[in-house]
């Protein structure tokens, strides 16, 4: 009889293994020496172990799926308890054991992962639903309309919660959208019938202005054109391609009238010849109030010039346009200047990129929590997770400190 520590062979080539309860046959030798079959059992012993590696590998290093590693555990168990095989069988059945309450931890750590997750999520998404409904008050259509279409895209990017919750707040999300929708729709609605009135109103200027166009009588027709376009300015704007077509037949009209006039008048083509000096005198004044370095002042020394342009009086027809367009760019460039300074003091908006900044900085500072725990944790695969999230929020942060910087925050 041949014997090992874990085993042994006897006459008849049965081959036993010891165990805490005693002895146990694991299979039977008759094709060589009692030595071949102890080391042939061994090495079964050593390739479940080598399994119970590969296995506590897999657990501890990938994202295998509780349940696939306690199927593969209790696989390898049944393999163990049959005892085909010489060595500590205890050992190795311990060593499954272990493995089994390391899944079992990770499971919970899951679980818990994903109920952390699930309730960032709902405060996120009570976040934007709250967001949204503030915006479906809004006046700004364009900025907000842009949000809500922002709000739409973080909503997309978050994981959902329990049906019921996530229908509930995603009805309350939709409802302000809608709302918001309908009342810029209305809002728009109104400025449509609006500029179909002033396209009716303009109409008629139209249609009494060309109506003169072939008056002799040039002072009382002149000051009813000046009237008339007073009137014109008082009216209000039409849809675009509309109110360029009336303007055209409205100036035409009283370039009709005008240029009959001054035929008349040649005698005063030098006078007019003046008041083209003059302009573009007072053009060198306006175009160098650009750039605009202070609209304040920039808007009161173009309303001192245009006062004065108004004071000059005719220029040559064929001067006109030239000189009109350098006095409309100066003033195109004021107009801009205002809108610019309107949007960037805007408290509305202001208080908007302060509240997203707001709320990105305590996310990365709370990531930034996360990470440095996980790290002491040992958990690196944790930290890698939040590490990727943490450099998309920091983009976002980023994007929104650009914003604020606009406002001269």
């Amino acid at each position: 009889m041949t014997s090992d520590p874990w085993g042994r062979v006897d006459d008849e080539g049965t081959v036993y293994v010891r165990t805490a309860e005693g002895e146990r046959v694991v299979g039977s030798w008759q094709a060589g020496s009692p030595e071949e079959a102890l080391t042939y059992f061994k090495r079964k012993y050593e390739g479940l172990a080598v399994e119970i590696d590969l296995l506590d590998r897999r657990v501890r290093t990938t994202d295998l799926a509780p349940k696939d590693a306690l199927t593969a555990i209790e696989h390898i168990r049944g393999q163990v308890d049959e005892g085909h095989a010489v060595g500590d069988l205890a050992a190795l059945a311990k060593r499954l054991d272990a493995l089994v309450a390391e899944v079992e931890q990770r499971r919970e750590q899951r679980k818990a992962a994903r109920a952390k997750a699930q309730e960032e999520a709902r405060g996120a998404k009570h976040e934007l639903v709250e967001e949204a409904e503030r915006l479906a008050e809004s006046t700004q259509w364009r900025e907000a309309g842009d949000r809500l279409r922002a709000l739409v895209d973080v909503w997309k990017s978050l994981p959902r919660l329990d049906r019921k919750t996530d229908d509930e707040l995603w009805h309350r999300f939709s409802h302000a959208r809608s709302a918001f929708s309908k009342r810029r729709k209305a809002h728009f609605a109104g400025l449509d019938q609006q500029r179909e009135e002033a396209r009716l109103r303009k109409l008629k200027l139209v249609e009494e202005s060309e109506a003169l166009a072939d008056s002799t009588d040039w002072g009382p027709t002149a000051t009813r054109y000046r009237e008339l376009m007073a009137d014109w300015k008082a009216a209000g704007r039409a849809q675009r391609e509309v109110e360029d077509e009336l303007w055209a037949r409205f100036r035409g009209a009283q370039d009709v009238f005008f240029q009959a006039r001054s035929a008349v008048f040649a005698e005063r083509d030098a006078e007019q010849r003046e008041n083209q000096k003059a302009k573009e005198e007072l053009l060198v004044e306006a175009e160098a109030l650009l750039p605009i370095q202070d609209l304040k002042t920039a808007k009161a020394g173009y309303r001192e010039i245009g006062e004065r342009w108004e004071a000059i009086g005719h220029v040559p027809r064929d001067a006109r346009p030239k000189l009109e367009s350098r006095l409309h760019a100066v003033e195109r460039a004021i107009r801009e200047a205002e809108e610019a300074e309107w949007q960037r003091t805007n408290p509305e908006a202001r208080a908007r990129a302060e509240g997203m900044t707001g709320l990105l900085v305590a996310a990365v500072e709370k990531l930034e929590s996360q990470i440095s725990a996980a790290r002491e944790r040992g958990d690196d695969r944790r930290v890698a997770k939040l590490e990727s999230e943490l450099a998309g929020r920091q983009e976002l942060l980023a994007q929104a400190r650009k914003g604020l910087e606009e406002f001269g925050g």
